[in-house]
């Protein structure tokens, strides 16, 4: 990390970072919190205003798709690009130009008079998170001393669950009082706070990259692909006709099978294939394209259904899955503990099949459900049984990898559960027959969700039976064994949800605490 003379000396010694205790050390974990909040807001606030927009818009069923979509889209395709700009011209700029950008784009997306330019906004406001998500914990991590390193963390990870936590009553109350716009316009003021604040916050960069290039065709073959393959999916559901549709996905497979060549023959692809060597790396995220494919088609129908089936206004829809978050930051350090001592087979196991059967419990959510014996149980239920998978499927993924690449494989494991993300909104409208404008009607929708539902289990299911097939009971590779902590790197707990919100920093605290012992 580069730092002034004053930047060490604040610190309070020359131990090369600053201290988590001294003015800039508030300053640096401000900013950071505040710009990875931006992102967790804007995720957790979309979906339950879907169904405002499709009114006030007069938006399709596709159409909403791709309001979810443009944006996952760009931020799956250069999210890793985005980490390795950071290593580059330095984590604080990219921090800035990341938040600029964001800040600019959701300021369209609040202008938008008409469904095609909010999609277009939401495609540039991917951009910038691409740019700002990898570098919020990376700031952290590079700032600070070694020795505060896991406070800073820890601090963090909780300050961003609770951001995870309110965004539901923010947004539910902003959709439903000042308009649908300001989800998306209160980012404006949330980037000016955080501009101000990462004025004191040292610049720091990735010494090990300086030879490297970006890998510029990679991510354009990556958009291509996702691009491709999601317009044919959602074009299927919407009003194109089947060659319309056809076109497009064919392009994006034959620019994925080009990716991958790409990819196997540049010198620092960005994504390197080798990873996949390991049996468990890849098998990690097979279950994570499974695991949050689940998620994120449930989490996309369900505020839909609670509107339009049940009668929900946005604040409610909102804060009806508050209980999923609420858990996870209670619950996820302690499955993460628990899959240290014995090994992940177990968690991994058992946590899809209890998510399983709380989505099947959404199979009451429908006409004149109440929420204290329906949609409460359903969700409690879920969020168990994502407290119990979430953080043992993150640190198997980093434990797969050398320590070197940690880093590099939790980033490819973000974007493979984006991308699991941004294919199941995809397809799912399609595979339950829920076309043009039938979420606004609620017999067609409520038959839909049922079909969802089914469909969501069946993912969970799939990711338990990979989990049993493939994830060894105490593999060579796990590296939670007594004195030596799985690493927590940039990118763990910056999904929708958090990958592991609160164990991270629980991780690092321990790994600390040992070396001052050993010292």
């Amino acid at each position: 990390m580069t730092t002034s003379p004053g930047d060490v000396k604040e610190a309070g010694g020359g131990d090369g970072g600053v201290a988590l205790a001294s003015a800039r050390g508030r300053w640096v974990l401000t900013s950071a919190v505040l710009a990875s909040g931006m992102a967790m807001l804007d995720g957790t606030v979309v979906n339950v205003a879907l169904p405002t927009l499709g009114r006030d818009l007069d938006a399709s069923i596709s159409a909403l798709q791709w309001v979810i979509n443009a944006y996952m889209l760009t931020l799956s395709a250069l999210l890793l690009l985005g980490g390795a700009l950071g290593d580059r011209i330095g984590r604080r700029r990219t921090l800035v130009i990341g938040v600029v950008w964001f800040a600019l784009a959701s300021a369209l997306c609040g202008l938008a008079q008409d469904a095609g330019t909010l999609i277009a906004a939401r495609a540039l406001q991917g951009v910038g998170g691409a740019l700002l998500t990898p570098g919020s914990l990376a700031l952290v991590r590079s700032s600070f001393r070694p020795r505060d390193q896991a406070k800073a963390v820890g601090a963090w990870s909780g300050l961003g669950g609770v951001a995870g936590a309110v965004g539901p009553f923010l947004g539910g109350w902003l959709i439903d009082g000042p308009g649908w716009r300001w989800i998306f316009l209160i980012n404006v003021p949330l980037a000016a706070l955080v501009l101000f604040a990462v004025r004191h916050v040292p610049e720091s960069r990735g010494e090990s990259v300086a030879g490297q290039r970006f890998d510029v065709p990679g991510a354009v073959l990556a958009a291509l692909f996702l691009a491709g393959v999601s317009f044919a999916l959602i074009g299927a559901s919407g009003d194109s006709s089947f060659v319309a549709g056809l076109l497009p996905g064919l392009a994006g497979l034959a620019a994925g099978a080009v990716f991958l060549l790409v990819e196997h023959r540049r010198r620092h692809p960005m994504l390197p294939l080798e990873l996949f060597r390991s049996g468990l790396f890849s098998a990690a995220n097979v279950m994570t394209l499974c695991l949050y494919a689940a998620i994120g088609g449930i989490l996309f129908m369900l505020p839909v259904q609670l509107q339009t089936t049940l009668g929900y206004d946005a604040l409610q829809a909102g804060t009806a899955t508050l209980p999923i978050t609420v858990l996870m930051l209670l619950l996820s350090a302690p499955a993460g503990d628990l899959a240290r001592r014995i090994g992940p087979r177990l968690p991994l196991c058992a946590g899809p099949l209890v998510a399983a059967a709380g989505v099947l419990l959404m199979l009451r959510i429908g006409p004149g459900a109440s929420y204290a014996a329906d949609v409460l149980p359903a969700v409690v239920v879920l969020g168990l049984g994502m407290s119990v998978f979430v953080a043992p499927l993150t640190a198997t993924v980093l434990a797969s990898v050398d320590a070197g690449r940690a880093g590099l494989a939790s980033g490819v494991n973000n974007t493979a559960a984006r991308i699991a993300q941004l294919l199941v909104v995809a397809a799912l409208p399609l595979a339950v027959g829920l076309t043009g404008t039938a979420y606004t009607d609620p017999d067609a929708l409520d038959s839909a969700f049922g079909k969802a539902a089914w469909g969501c289990a069946g993912l969970f299911v799939l990711a338990g039976i990979a989990a049993f097939a493939f994830i060894r009971p105490r593999p060579a590779e796990w590296h939670g064994e007594e004195g030596n902590t799985p690493h927590c790197t940039a990118n763990m707990a910056v999904t929708s949800p958090p990958l592991e919100p609160g164990a991270c920093g629980r991780a690092e605290a321990a790994r600390a605490r040992r070396g001052r012992r050993a010292g």
